[in-house]
């Protein structure tokens, strides 16, 4: 699974070239709107309601010594939960409202990497994309859910802490990739086998989500660029796991299998 973490950070490296050269950006155009209106809103919820959390959490502090001390820890703590809980919901929301925009990306990026292939694809409307999107990812919010608010509470817990965040930043990285790679599987699989898909090749999935996290905290431009870079990353990968395990048959061998391991 680590040769396909690698790969899955490897696969970033000539995206921007590969967008140029396709003529992409046109397409994300929405996509970076809904991403920079959707982290916006939730940098100013963290920024305005951290206060009114750590008040609450505060409250456990019966004491009046440190008192004061513990407000402010209180604060920063509940401003770094409602930016860990923002940042979640942020992935998921942005994933499923631009799920009809990067399906025709994915799709171009294959038909770049493949050419003519005799696969028949699943031929999906923009409704059809943007439920599957909506499916998929509020399925991953909830599984991600699941992990996540108890490792989030252990994060703060000296040692354990470490490894807590660690793995909350690890299924972070996965469910995103998820995401990502799904762009590509929805026109090969449907919902039930694209999950067990990206379960056997859940390397991929978390090498793409890794960079997408860490991108999110570069201000502003990483709300801007990392969508689009991400799914393009996701959709070459899942593109060469797709001909190698035989999903597509190609028409012209060996003059197309030569554009996939450039």
């Amino acid at each position: 699974m680590f040769k396909n973490i690698i790969n899955g950070i490897k696969a970033y490296f000539g995206t921007f070239k590969l967008i140029s050269k396709l003529g992409l950006w046109k397409y994300f155009a929405i996509p970076i709107l809904i991403s920079l209106i959707t982290g916006l809103c939730f940098v100013a919820i963290a920024y305005f309601f951290s206060d009114n959390l750590g008040a609450l959490i505060a409250r456990i502090w019966v004491w009046k010594w440190g008192s004061e001390t513990f407000t402010t820890i209180s604060t920063g703590i509940g401003f770094v939960f409602i930016l860990v809980i923002g940042l979640l919901l942020y992935k998921h929301i942005v994933m499923a409202l631009s799920a009809p925009f990067m399906s025709p990306v994915s799709e171009k990026v294959e038909m770049h990497l493949l050419g003519e292939t005799k696969h028949v694809h699943r031929n999906t409307s923009f409704s059809q994309q943007l439920s599957r999107g909506i499916r998929i990812n509020v399925r991953n919010l909830f599984k991600e859910l699941l992990f996540m608010i108890p490792l989030i509470i252990l994060s703060f817990i000296p040692v354990v802490g470490i490894i807590a965040t660690i793995l909350i930043f690890l299924i972070q990285a996965y469910y995103v990739g998820f995401g990502n790679m799904d762009y590509t599987m929805e026109r090969h699989f449907s919902y039930k086998e694209s999950i067990s898909f990206v379960r056997k090749n859940r390397g991929i999935a978390i090498g793409n989500g890794i960079v997408f996290v860490l991108m999110l905290f570069v201000p502003v431009i990483g709300f801007i660029i990392t969508l689009p870079i991400s799914v393009v990353a996701a959709s070459t990968e899942t593109v060469k796991i797709l001909k190698e395990k035989g999903f597509v048959e190609l028409q012209n061998p060996s003059e197309e299998i030569s554009k996939i391991e450039e």
